[in-house]
């Protein structure tokens, strides 16, 4: 093809597939939140837990499995990982002493400011184009579709999937 057939050359048109746009938008925004969070030296799944945590301070690492729905080896060796970073904190459970009660370090708390920060931004930017009341139907639609889909508010299903930290050692 020529230079000129190639200026000529019109882009694809967008696709009314609804679920390729969903996962083609869902990974884009992945890749960027993860770059963005990069320099935290933090991964998207470190930060679920760590809201999971921070919303509900004294947790289980038992509940976390039961949430997300993985088995209770793996929430411990994904926990380890934040404690080697000294992100969370077990303590031993006031009324069951086999239990460990999560919690955030101060540390983590401080990071988790700043990851709300990139993710407000984060969020404008992937839905500047849309107006006040377009970001308002999306949000509802999307919602209405992760219901119907029996997906838990605040779990991302990718936990069941992802690999395991990397070893701090």
């Amino acid at each position: 093809m020529s230079e000129a057939e190639q200026g000529d050359a019109q882009p694809p048109p967008r696709t009314r597939a609804v679920t390729y746009l969903l996962t083609q938008l869902g990974a884009h925004a992945a890749q960027r939140f993860a770059e963005l969070i990069s320099d935290l030296d933090l991964t998207p799944p470190d930060i679920g837990l760590l809201r999971m945590i921070a919303t509900q301070p004294g947790r289980s690492q038992r509940s976390l499995s039961a949430e997300l729905g993985v088995v209770p080896s793996r929430i411990v060796t994904l926990i380890d990982h934040l404690d080697r970073k000294g992100l969370v904190e077990r303590r031993r459970g006031a009324t069951d002493r086999r239990n460990h009660e999560l919690h955030l370090t101060p540390k983590a708390q401080q990071l988790m400011g700043q990851v709300w920060q990139l993710g407000q931004a984060h969020e404008a930017d992937i839905c500047a184009s849309l107006n006040d009341a377009e970001y308002e139907q999306l949000a509802t639609l999307l919602n209405r579709i992760a219901d119907q889909q029996h997906l838990k508010p605040g779990v991302h299903p990718g936990y069941r999937r992802t690999s395991l930290p990397p070893s701090d050692t």
